[in-house]
């Protein structure tokens, strides 16, 4: 069993290089945001509650997203692994990850950061909301600050799995193709 948290800016490229590894590896893709959209979506009893966290413009819960995780891993126990994107975010989320998956007697195999330069990044989402219809990819000063958050937040998850000897970093700066290279190159020696 292979699991594999997938770090990286937005914009870094961890949506396209996602289905690249998901297909490869036959792993499972485990998105928070598509996690979220499906249970708001399809009105389940998580999804309700995490929609009046979001109607107040607060963030959902980790306690919230993490059942919500659970449950769409529980959906998939057949699975060779998991790809997690956008998840953990926090050192909380990464530990109630681990107890998780120690449940299962699995682990996080790996995690692996898609790194690249500020500048490049915001370039790369500014011509994305060309044709995205985000609203936030179309602001310099709020992709900026989602960079902030990011720092923040989840960059110190990286020192978190550097502890455990399961960080890797590539550069996700090339083609698709050189990036997706890079990236087999580390799950390779998995």
């Amino acid at each position: 069993m292979i699991n594999i948290v997938l770090f990286g800016k937005p914009g870094a490229g961890k949506g396209t290089q996602a289905e690249f590894l998901k297909d490869r590896y036959n792993l499972v893709h485990i998105s928070t945001g598509d996690i979220f959209r499906y249970n708001i979506k399809n009105n389940t009893d998580l999804g309700k509650e995490a929609q009046v966290f979001i109607e107040k413009g607060e963030l959902v819960p980790d306690s919230l997203t993490i059942k919500m995780l659970e449950c769409e891993v529980d959906k998939n126990l057949d699975a060779k692994g998991f790809l997690f994107d956008g998840f953990p975010r926090t050192e909380a989320q990464a530990e109630a990850l681990d107890l998780f998956l120690q449940s299962k007697t699995w682990e996080v195999t790996a995690t692996v950061a898609l790194e690249a330069n500020d500048d490049i990044l915001v370039q790369r989402i500014l011509e994305r909301g060309k044709t995205s219809g985000r609203v936030d990819d179309q602001d310099e000063e709020k992709i900026r600050n989602r960079y902030n958050e990011y720092n923040e937040k989840t960059a110190p998850l990286m020192d978190y799995y550097k502890k455990q000897d399961k960080f890797h970093a590539v550069n996700g700066i090339g083609t698709i193709e050189e990036v997706t290279e890079r990236l087999s190159s580390v799950i390779e020696t998995l």
